[in-house]
């Protein structure tokens, strides 16, 4: 497969993300630390929509973690745009699988409380927020606070949150799972036309095959953990702009899918026969 090219970046420009050689191991109650990563390396250009792929307990999360600066790796290099992770990460928004929105401040506060926090002045903020409260759809909505809001509605609040500083690289874990499927296909169509407008690279980890495709550039499969690694890239050459709901229709879509689950399925079978015999051992 061919990708789409993901940005205009320069070709003597770094890599958005650049992991090499990293493996990340967490201390336990046990004599032998876990080992969530080992030896991996992944590459995201600047402007590349990336999709990250695995069973569950592969590593996807905490890849993330690395990225944004949140964990450091046991050993090899991290770096965004040619310079090295060495705390959290300047430039870089984070979407997480719960809402991270204050329940006690409006959507408006919410919104306008990143640009606030790094110093922009109040009038200008707020007016920044209200534009992006409109690009997300929730004009009307700007004194709601989070307990008056659907899911859907939260979520849109969250990339509002995430897109109004402009950052050159966006992290989302499974950002759209607690929702019903209807809502999760349109937030997944909405987001595309928000990305395309700054056009950040991102890094977005989720088990939803049919979703990583929809969405990506770059579908990345990682291998059951422990010792997570990359297992395989598939470039998604699918056209843009792309309406997820009516994609996953077109037999090139299915011919990708195809592909990509032949990788995906060994590990998921193997994840799986790791938790029943840990089940297993655990009742005997």
């Amino acid at each position: 497969m061919h990708a789409t090219t993901p940005g205009t970046a320069d070709r003597d420009e770094p890599p958005a993300i650049e992991l090499r050689g990293v493996t990340k191991r967490f201390t336990t109650d046990k004599a032998t630390p876990y080992t969530a990563l080992r030896d991996l390396d992944l590459e995201v250009a600047p402007g590349e929509f990336c999709a990250v792929v695995g069973p569950t307990g592969c590593g996807k999360s905490t890849t993330l973690t690395l990225v944004s600066g949140l964990e450091r790796p046991s050993t090899g290099s991290v770096e965004v745009h040619g310079r090295r992770v060495s705390g959290i990460t300047p430039g870089v928004g984070f979407m997480f699988q719960t809402d991270a929105i204050l329940p006690w401040k409006t959507v408006l506060d919410n919104v306008s409380a990143g640009p606030r926090f790094r110093g922009t002045p109040k009038r200008q903020a707020l007016d920044d927020a209200r534009d992006w409260i409109r690009r997300v759809g929730l004009n009307g909505f700007e004194d709601r606070y989070p307990h008056q809001l659907s899911g859907g509605m939260r979520k849109r609040v969250a990339l509002a949150q995430n897109l109004i500083t402009e950052p050159r690289v966006i992290l989302m874990d499974e950002p759209f799972s607690a929702l019903d499927v209807q809502t999760r296909a349109k937030m997944s169509t909405e987001l595309l036309a928000l990305w395309d407008l700054t056009r950040p690279a991102v890094v977005f980890v989720t088990h939803d095959l049919e979703e990583a495709i929809a969405l990506a550039d770059t579908v990345v499969v990682l291998t059951a953990g422990p010792a997570a690694t990359v297992k395989a890239r598939f470039a998604i050459d699918l056209p843009r702009p792309r309406v997820v709901q009516e994609i996953r229709f077109e037999p090139r879509f299915v011919d990708i899918y195809h592909q990509i689950w032949e990788a995906l399925r060994a590990e998921v079978d193997l994840a799986y026969a790791q938790t029943t015999q840990l089940s297993a051992k655990e009742s005997s």
